[in-house]
């Protein structure tokens, strides 16, 4: 039985990345030829009725299909030895090809009804992969996940009805035709709406970290590279509508004060993997803002890059919490390196690579953003967002390099760390050569022609000043003094603020259902249990009672009475009978 798992997982892993080379050597066809197909397919047809079911396949949707199936072939391969102890691994491993189907579904749809059913089964399957290991907390971030999503969802809906002016739901026809017309506002803004929701921008960033409770390899492919990044693909699409109108710049602030709050969050927490969460909120919002100034072609740059050092990223935590037997407390790490000497290396580059570190993948994207944002016309609120949280990254990175990778160990002297999990160390080395060559290979292979960026030496220098004054700030946030000293009685209330993600989680949960519940309660008191029970069938109950009572108590002590009533009564009925006669 054991074999037929274990080949389970590899036939899904090889079938994969077979699939995901064949299309990454498609897209590039597609780049150099310049070429877009778009195929409809009749399922359907009755008398003058027709359903036709169309895909669009371009570089950019076959480029990111690749990139997904090479993260989920991956993932599946990395659960083989992740997951081993669990006997339900068929059904995790369905659970994700699920995913990915869904995934794919949405990816290849410019029609806005099979956008709806891939972002539909993105929404379910990620509820049940969330609530996997059945227990309260996993329960209660599944439900705050599908709920969350729930409000995007129903906004696709709303743009499915908005679009039925138009004769057709591809609304890839229509963006540049009617891109200022009224409707199309209407549209873009729900769309926008949707896209917030799932790509956990705020209002709606609560769900991401909560959303940790899912097994680490879904972490890697569902909170990384694939579920978050639907938002800003479906808003790549939609770009046209964000250009030169209020949205856009709505988008912008928010996207920036997103970026900014999931940064200064994550210096404050100490959960592993939910570092790693607001990590990816932070980039996030950093695709959304640089896609609102209208900048599609460097977001979608920047969701590969990062779907490829954040997935590594996940998976050598996964590993790192795997040895320490699922305590995922950086206060409970320590010299890692000395016993993980691999995972740790791989985690050292994903981690630079998320900081921009020259040369890594997060470089190419991360660079060109930030330069672009330093040439164009921006408020300096907004510029001053973009290079502070990058300035953060660099500061939980190496925040986080030194609790977990330096210092002594701090958990149990016996202690079981190894890197003898060879098929988890494949799956990491290969994400690792990724992390390493991809932003390079992804630069040469979607701009051509070299952008002419020309910046003062100070907005030029900006990028690496931040990112070293990042760099010092984290280390010197980390010491023990400090560190004792920013969790004093003097700060309480900043770091219960900051460390919180702004009281979202609180806002999102009690804050919705507190009042409603409340309401609930006082109108079941005062009137289901209240007046309408005093007034209603209680009050019938009790008054029938009593007027029996109190007959039975006459009839039962006075015989002549009771037979006077008798008499009277049959009297009664005959009178009634002969009239009716």
């Amino acid at each position: 039985m054991v074999n037929y798992l274990i080949n389970y997982c590899k036939i899904s892993f090889y079938f994969l990345i077979c699939i995901s080379f064949s299309l990454f050597c498609l897209s590039i066809k597609f780049i150099l030829k310049d070429l877009v197909y778009f195929i409809e397919w009749e399922i359907l047809t009755m008398q003058s009725m027709s359903i036709v079911m169309t895909f669009l396949f371009d570089w950019m949707s076959l480029m990111f299909m690749s990139f997904v199936l090479l993260i989920s072939s991956l993932v599946i391969f990395y659960s083989n030895q992740y997951m081993e102890e669990d006997y339900n691994i068929n059904r995790f491993i369905l659970l994700v090809l699920m995913f990915v189907m869904s995934m794919m579904m949405l990816i290849i749809s410019p029609n806005l009804i099979s956008i709806l059913l891939g972002w539909d089964g993105l929404g379910l399957v990620s509820y049940c992969l969330v609530i996997y290991f059945q227990n309260v907390k996993s329960y209660n971030a599944g439900m705050l996940t599908a709920l969350s999503n729930r409000i995007g969802d129903v906004a696709l809906l709303l743009t499915i009805a908005w679009m039925l002016n138009y004769g057709s739901w591809n609304y890839i026809f229509y963006l540049d035709l009617m891109g200022k017309n009224m409707e199309m506002m209407i549209i873009g803004g729900l769309v926008m709406l949707a896209a917030m929701t799932k790509s956990a921008q705020i209002p709606f960033s609560s769900w991401l970290p909560a959303a940790m409770a899912a097994p680490t390899p879904v972490s890697a492919l569902v909170h990384s590279s694939t579920l978050v990044t639907a938002g800003v693909y479906l808003l790549i699409r939609f770009n046209i509508l964000l250009v030169n109108w209020w949205m856009g710049q709505f988008l912008l602030l928010v996207s920036g004060l997103t970026m900014f709050m999931a940064g200064l969050g994550a210096n404050f927490e100490f959960d592993l993997k939910k570092i790693i969460a607001l990590s990816t909120l932070s980039q996030l919002g950093l695709m959304m803002s640089i896609l609102s100034m209208g900048y599609y072609n460097l977001a979608f740059f920047h969701l590969l890059t990062h779907a490829l050092f954040k997935a590594l990223l996940f998976m050598c935590a996964g590993s790192i919490i795997h040895n320490m037997k699922n305590s995922q407390d950086i206060r409970m790490m320590g010299s890692l390196s000395m016993s993980m000497p691999l995972t740790c290396s791989c985690f050292n580059v994903a981690n630079l690579a998320l900081c921009g570190m020259p040369f890594l993948a997060g470089f190419y994207s991360k660079d060109l953003i930030l330069e672009m944002v330093s040439l164009s016309h921006l408020n300096s609120f907004s510029f001053f967002l973009f290079f502070f949280s990058t300035g953060l990254t660099v500061c939980y990175s190496f925040r986080l390099v030194y609790y977990s990778m330096t210092g002594d160990f701090n958990s149990s002297v016996l202690h079981p760390l190894n890197d003898k999990g060879w098929t988890m160390i494949f799956s990491i080395f290969f994400l690792m050569i990724m992390a390493i060559i991809g932003g390079s290979m992804l630069s040469w292979l979607m701009f051509f022609n070299p952008a002419m960026i020309c910046l003062p030496l100070i907005l030029k220098m900006l990028t690496l000043l931040v990112c070293i004054l990042g760099g010092v700030m984290g280390y010197i946030l980390s010491n023990v003094k400090l560190f004792f000293m920013n969790k004093s009685l003097y700060y309480y209330n900043f770091v219960c603020f900051v460390g919180s993600m702004w009281f979202m989680p609180i806002i999102s949960t009690i804050g919705v259902i507190n009042y409603p519940l409340k309401l609930g309660l006082y109108s079941y008191k005062s009137f289901d249990q209240g007046w309408s029970e005093f007034f209603g069938a209680q009050m019938l109950y009790f008054k029938l009672k009593s007027y029996s009572l109190y007959l039975q108590e006459f009839q039962n002590n006075n015989l002549k009475i009771y037979m006077l009533s008798y008499m009277l009564w049959f009297i009664v009925l005959l009178m009634l009978i002969m009239l009716i006669n």
